[in-house]
């Protein structure tokens, strides 16, 4: 099985800037679909942003509404991981942020970490 481990969250104030990276198991790396997601208290999980596999030319990537112009989402396969660059964070991205692995690259998404918490203060 896949493996995924979270880390870079933490406590930033409006405006700032956090990056997020998800190392992965597994060498075929390259050829899944990494996404973000993220659960905030009392809300269901919801998507941020994926990236698909990497082959002769770089993975495209989508972003839910919310984010869009303000986070990144990349990948680095020779280190087995995907980032997420957060800018201009607001009070409500505060959340568990999740990154998931889509073994197929086909939107569905077979492994998922243990998720990192995102604070931010108004």
């Amino acid at each position: 099985q896949v493996q995924l481990v979270e880390s870079g969250g933490g406590l930033v104030q409006a405006g700032g800037s956090l990056r997020l990276s998800c190392a992965a198991s597994g060498r075929t790396f390259s050829n899944y679909g990494m996404g973000w997601f993220r659960q905030a208290p009392g809300k269901e999980r919801e998507f941020v942003a994926r990236i698909k596999r990497s082959g002769w030319s770089i993975g495209r990537t989508y972003y839910a509404d919310p984010v869009k112009g303000r986070f990144t989402i990349s990948r680095d396969n020779a280190k087995n991981t995907v980032y997420l660059q957060m800018n201009s964070l607001k009070p409500e991205d505060t959340a568990v942020y999740y990154c998931a692995a889509d073994v197929g690259d086909v939107g569905a998404y077979d492994y998922w970490g243990q998720g990192t918490q995102v604070t931010v203060s108004p």
